[in-house]
């Protein structure tokens, strides 16, 4: 079983030091997914308010299967996401394609972009971010505006933190739009915003992760069996 985020907070200087698996295909190829470890002692609770709080105007969901609403699979559904996905990036002129992806197997460089993104998301300033996360789907709707939910996306988990100097937030959520495509969607975001962005295979899964200052985004990605990708998305900074 690879080792993976979801939405455990605390796990994430682990992933950057110590990411282990045999490996993934590249973004779009997909790989199967084990089962998800249970990373939250409560399900969050439905709030239909918060559908269009954010930019992505995700669905927000409770529980932890692997679904997501019927309305949101259909083809005029997903063409419409892709859309509003392409108008956030600019149109032709802000997408950014993604660079070939980096191979780190055993463990993650300590240089890397993702070990730096990965250790300022869990800890800001004086303050031990990680250690300080409250789970609630509210936390969805207040992602950084430059790394929104991918539009229609339904989210499963969310959590987050503003204790002391945090601003951490973590979610992860499913789509139908496939994996690279919604890495390429956050890849030219991140680098129209002045972000890093770096490209990664590590831990069995697709890893897009970087900084601005104090600031930083890591992306884990997968294709499941079932056809839908799911996204864990960490943002820390303002």
């Amino acid at each position: 079983m690879s080792k993976r985020l979801l939405l455990s907070a605390a796990f994430l200087p682990m992933l950057a030091l110590t990411a282990c698996g045999d490996g993934a295909e590249e973004a779009g190829a997909g790989s199967p997914d084990a089962a998800s470890e249970q990373a939250l002692n409560d399900q969050i609770m439905v709030d239909s308010d918060l559908a269009n709080q954010n930019e992505g105007n995700a669905a927000i969901t409770g529980g932890s299967d692997q679904t997501i609403p019927a309305e949101n699979m259909t083809p005029e559904a997903i063409q419409a996401a892709k859309d509003a996905a392409f108008a956030l990036v600019g149109g032709s002129d802000g997408v950014k394609k993604l660079p070939e992806a980096l191979q780190y197997r055993d463990t993650v460089p300590e240089d890397s972009a993702l070990t730096a993104a990965t250790q300022s998301a869990a800890k800001l300033g004086n303050g031990d971010c990680a250690k300080n996360v409250k789970y609630s789907a509210q936390w969805a709707a207040k992602l950084p505006s430059i790394f929104p939910v991918y539009p229609r996306g339904a989210t499963k988990e969310a959590a987050g933190t503003d204790y002391g100097d945090c601003a951490l937030r973590a979610v992860t959520y499913l789509t139908p739009v496939s994996l690279g495509e919604v890495l390429t969607f956050y890849n030219s975001r991140a680098l129209t915003g002045g972000y890093s962005s770096e490209y990664a295979i590590a831990g069995g899964d697709n890893v897009l992760s970087g900084t601005k200052g104090k600031s930083a985004f890591v992306i884990y990605g997968r294709k499941l069996p079932n056809g839908l990708t799911e996204i864990d998305l960490i943002t820390s900074g303002k």
